[in-house]
C-alpha cells in the first residue's frame, strides 16, 4: 500500500528551525564571523578556511546513474546522509549548490531536497537566497554594458571585431527567446547593432569563476582573464582590457562568501554556487567546500546530473584545481531509473518489472566501472521509492556485489536521518579502509583532442569523436591563446552517456559529435559543445510555476 506524504514544502514549512547562531555554534563559529541575513540564513567569513584542517578531515562525493528528467535525488540523498553521519557520531557538513529559478518555475522543481531530508528556509533557498545569483547576473551584464559601450566609443575604442565576440548576457530564467537577439537598434544612439544573446545565470563564467577562485584575489585575476572576442587586428580583448575586474569583483564582494543555513535536524548546511553540470562544471565552490572541511570531520558534498557529468568534472576539474581529495563516493540510483533505462516509458516508471531493472543495470554498472577509473570504489545508494518491490531491490543488491560494491536501500526522504544509518555507516567503513585513493583520469598537459577522447571513450563508451568546421577553427583559436592546457568541461546531454538524449543504458558503437568550443579562459577550462546542446533552455508546456500559489499572508504552496 503506498503511503501518501505531505508535499516537499508542507514537511519544511512544519520544521522547528534553530537560529543560526546555534547552528553555528555546534560548528565552533562565533557570532563575529557571521553576517547575518535575519534568523535562519548567514554568510560565513573566509578567514575561517583552514588549509591544515582540511587534508585531515573526509570529503564524500554524491554522484548518480543516468537519471530520468525528474531527477534521481542527489541533493535529498546528500542531506540525508549528513543526517546519517550525525546521528552516528560523525560531525558532518552538507555542502549543496544554489537553485536556479529558471529549473524552480520550469520543469525540475526547486533544489533543497525532499521529504524530511530538506535545508532550511526551503522557500528562501529556493527563491533569491542571499542575492548570490542577482550579483553574478550583475556582474556578468555590467561586462556585457561595458563591452557595447567601447564598441561606439571614440575616444577609448579597443578596435573590437563585433562578428568575434563570444560573451552574452545572462539572466536567471528559462526563456528561449532570447537565446538569439539582435541588440542596439534604433539609431547610433543606441548603440552599435550586432547579434547577441542570452545564457541562463549558471551557465556564465561568472558563474564558473566564483565556483573556482581560492581567495578574493583570484577571483579578481580570473574575472579579468574573460576572453571577449577579437580585434580587426586578430588581437584578443579580455575583460581586463576594458578595466572592468574591479568592477565585477565589487558586485561579487559578498557573493564569494558562502552561505550558512540548516538541515531539517538541525545539522549545518552550506550553500554555494550553482552551475548546471550539463553545460558547466556542476559543483559548488572551491570555497564552500573547503570551508566545509574546516569546519567539520566529514563534508558530504554533490556533483549535477549522472556521474559522466557532475562527477566527472567534479573530479577532473575541482578537485585538481582545488587540490581536494575525495575518499569515497556515493553513487545515488533509483529503481525507477533502472526500469526507465530498461525499456520502461514514462507512465511505466511506477510499475515494477524484473526484466527492466535487469536490463537497466548496465547504465549504472557503466557508472560503477566509471568512479573505480578515479581509484574510488563507491557505494551504491538505491534511493527508495513506494513502487520499489525487494525482488527489484535484491536485483541491485546482488549485481553490484559481484563487481564489489556495497548497494544499500536510502530511506532518507520518508525517514529523515534514521532512514540513512546504515548508508552512513558503509560510507564511514570505505573511508577508514584507506583503499580508496583518487587519481585523475587525464593530465591537463595533454593535447586537447586527447583529453576530450578519453573522456568520451573511457566515460562515455565512444568509439570515437567527430568534429565539425567550425569545431576545428575553435580549436586553432584556443591552441593560438594558450588555452590547450586547460581541463576539458564537457556540455552535453544528461540524458545519455552519449550526445543523443535518445541513446539510453549503456549505449555502443557510437561517436560523440563536437559542434563548437566556447573557453573560460577565466574560470579555466575549455568547454566541448556536443551534439544540440544549449545554454538557455526553455520553460515546458506546463511550466511548474502554475501549480504556484502564495496566499494573503505570504504563505507559499506549491513550490518542490
Amino acid at each position: 500500500m503506498s503511503i501518501a506524504f505531505k508535499s516537499d514544502i508542507e514537511i519544511a514549512q512544519a520544521c522547528e528551525m534553530n537560529h543560526i547562531n546555534h547552528v553555528a555554534e555546534s560548528i565552533n563559529i562565533s557570532e563575529d564571523d557571521l553576517e547575518l541575513y535575519g534568523k535562519y540564513k548567514a554568510k560565513l567569513s573566509l578567514t575561517l578556511i583552514n588549509e591544515d584542517t582540511i587534508s585531515k578531515n573526509h570529503l564524500v562525493l554524491v554522484t548518480a546513474m543516468t537519471p530520468t528528467p525528474a531527477g534521481e535525488g542527489k541533493t535529498t540523498t546528500s542531506i540525508g546522509l549528513t543526517e546519517g553521519m550525525n546521528k552516528i557520531g560523525h560531525k558532518t557538513t552538507v555542502v549543496l549548490r544554489e537553485p536556479s529559478l529558471g529549473p524552480v518555475f520550469g520543469i525540475k522543481g526547486g533544489a533543497a531536497g525532499g521529504g524530511y531530508s530538506q535545508v532550511v528556509p526551503m522557500e528562501d533557498i529556493n527563491l533569491h537566497f542571499t542575492g548570490d545569483f542577482s550579483a553574478i547576473e550583475k556582474a556578468n551584464n555590467l561586462l556585457s554594458a561595458l563591452l557595447d559601450n567601447n564598441l561606439q566609443s571614440k575616444t577609448k575604442n579597443l578596435g573590437i571585431d563585433p562578428r568575434t565576440i563570444g560573451w552574452k548576457r545572462v539572466m536567471d530564467m528559462n526563456d528561449r527567446a532570447l537565446r538569439d537577439i539582435t541588440i542596439g537598434l534604433g539609431g547610433t544612439a543606441n548603440g552599435i547593432p550586432r547579434e547577441d544573446g542570452f545564457n541562463i545565470t549558471p551557465a556564465s563564467e561568472v558563474m564558473a569563476i566564483l565556483c573556482m577562485a581560492e581567495n578574493f584575489k583570484d577571483l579578481k585575476e580570473r574575472l579579468g582573464n574573460i576572453y571577449i572576442g577579437m580585434t580587426f587586428k586578430k588581437e584578443p580583448i579580455y575583460a581586463r582590457d576594458l578595466m572592468a575586474e574591479n568592477a565585477m569583483a565589487i558586485l561579487l564582494k559578498d557573493a564569494i562568501k558562502p552561505n550558512l543555513v540548516q538541515t531539517m535536524e538541525g545539522n549545518p548546511a552550506i550553500i554555494h554556487g550553482g552551475p548546471f553540470a550539463n553545460i558547466a562544471q556542476g559543483t559548488n565552490t572551491i570555497l564552500a567546500t573547503k570551508m566545509g572541511l574546516s569546519l567539520s570531520d566529514y563534508v558530504i558534498t554533490e556533483a549535477g546530473f549522472g556521474a559522466d557529468l557532475g562527477a566527472e568534472k567534479f573530479l577532473n576539474i575541482k578537485c585538481v584545481s582545488g587540490g581536494l581529495k575525495p575518499e569515497a563516493v556515493v553513487l545515488v540510483a533509483t529503481i525507477r531509473a533502472l526500469r526507465h533505462h530498461g525499456g520502461a516509458k514514462k507512465e511505466e516508471y511506477n510499475t515494477a518489472n524484473v526484466e527492466r531493472v535487469t536490463n537497466g543495470f548496465a547504465n549504472l554498472e557503466k557508472h560503477i566501472e566509471n568512479i573505480k577509473k578515479f581509484g574510488l570504489n563507491p557505494v551504491v545508494a538505491i534511493n527508495a521509492f513506494p513502487s520499489d518491490t525487494e525482488d527489484e531491490v535484491k536485483i541491485v543488491v546482488d549485481k553490484c556485489a559481484t563487481m564489489g560494491v556495497q548497494a544499500i536501500l536510502a530511506n532518507g526522504f520518508a525517514q529523515g536521518g534514521e532512514g540513512m544509518t546504515e548508508l552512513a555507516k558503509a560510507v564511514v567503513t570505505e573511508v577508514e579502509s584507506g583503499k580508496n585513493n583518487f587519481v585523475q583520469l587525464y593530465d591537463w598537459n595533454m593535447p586537447v583532442r586527447d583529453k576530450i577522447e578519453k573522456i568520451a571513450r573511457e566515460i562515455y563508451g565512444a568509439d570515437g569523436v567527430d568534429y565539425t568546421k567550425k569545431a576545428e577553427t575553435d580549436l586553432k583559436k584556443i591552441e593560438q591563446l594558450g588555452l590547450n592546457v586547460l581541463p576539458i568541461c564537457m556540455a552535453k546531454t544528461q540524458k545519455s552517456f552519449s550526445d543523443n538524449d535518445q541513446l539510453l543504458g549503456r549505449p555502443t558503437r557510437f561517436n560523440v559529435s563536437v559542434r563548437e568550443f566556447e573557453f573560460a579562459a577565466g574560470a579555466g577550462f575549455i568547454i566541448p559543445i556536443l551534439g544540440k546542446m544549449m545554454r538557455m533552455p526553455g520553460l515546458p508546456a506546463t511550466p511548474a510555476s502554475e501549480g504556484m500559489f502564495i496566499d494573503d499572508d505570504g504563505k507559499i504552496s506549491g513550490l518542490s
